[in-house]
């Protein structure tokens, strides 16, 4: 039976305030969105990397249309909330990232999070008081929804260069004011930082597996604080592996061993019943 937006909204809302820590998977189509619900996962979100890849293009690269369709694709697909990597929120105003959350809201997400980046290398972040008034107007738009939209307010400055822990801090503190209801930092080096971070907020904090050598297990992230743990582009990336590594066994050996190690076609049929 199909679940309404309201109803996953509501889900998602409430997966931050159950106990403990909860993954929730990012899927780069409506097929990988089908498999990981299968599996047993309570949320979905995008990735605006391995959407980004799927249209042969680079993180970064993507419309708003583009990302926006490929969202609704996967929110259609399955009966979970879905939360969306609206990256930037595609412009650098607070009155484009307000329509974009109305935007994102419209086509049955449950949730999304928006950046401080910017799209200029020399100034890779927005300043301080732009920032917040970005988050401000994403959340008054989110609000606006009539149903509890997650908005998850993510500051981008540590994968920017930036080794300023504290400075992230001070941003997701006022992203918390602001009103987002979950905030986010990418990059933090190592469980320190985390449980640092975690302990300066009181919202939930999404941490985000798949940097090498800054990525650790679900145990040590709920006891630094963690509550939500996003995966990034790293199942992409896993199942992308898998893929050359068997398309170069074909063609540099001219073997195919892959086939005994691929899941048969009933079980990964199974999945993708409607």
């Amino acid at each position: 039976m199909a679940v309404n937006q309201s109803e996953k909204a509501a889900r998602f809302r409430a997966l931050h305030q159950a106990p403990g820590a909860f993954i929730i998977a990012n899927a780069w189509d409506a097929g990988s969105a089908r498999v990981f619900a299968g599996l047993g996962f309570q949320a979905i979100a995008t990735s605006s990397g391995a959407q980004a890849n799927t249209l042969g293009k680079r993180d970064g690269k993507v419309s708003r249309d583009e990302a926006l369709a490929h969202c609704r694709a996967i929110v259609e697909a399955v009966d979970l909330p879905v939360s969306a990597d609206l990256e930037r929120g595609f412009g650098d105003t607070p009155e484009i990232v307000a329509e974009t959350i109305l935007r994102a809201g419209a086509i049955g997400l449950a949730g999304a999070s928006i950046e401080d980046a910017t799209a200029d290398r020399g100034t890779p972040v927005h300043d301080f008081a732009l920032s917040v008034e970005r988050v401000a107007a994403a959340v008054q738009a989110a609000r606006a929804l009539g149903f509890p939209f997650v908005l998850t307010g993510r500051a981008e400055g540590l994968l920017r260069g930036s080794k300023d822990v504290d400075d992230i801090i001070k941003r997701l503190q006022a992203y918390e004011k602001a009103g987002a209801d979950v905030l986010m930092a990418p990059g933090l080096p190592d469980l320190a930082s985390v449980k640092k971070v975690c302990g300066a907020i009181t919202k939930p904090f999404n941490f985000m597996v798949g940097i090498p050598g800054r990525s650790f297990t679900v145990a040590e992230l709920q006891a630094a604080g963690v509550k939500r743990i996003s995966l990034a582009t790293s199942l992409y990336k896993a199942a992308m592996t898998g893929a050359i590594e068997a398309a170069r066994e074909a063609k540099d050996k001219g073997t195919f061993g892959y086939l005994d190690r691929s899941i048969p076609a009933p079980e990964l049929n199974a999945f993708m019943q409607a």
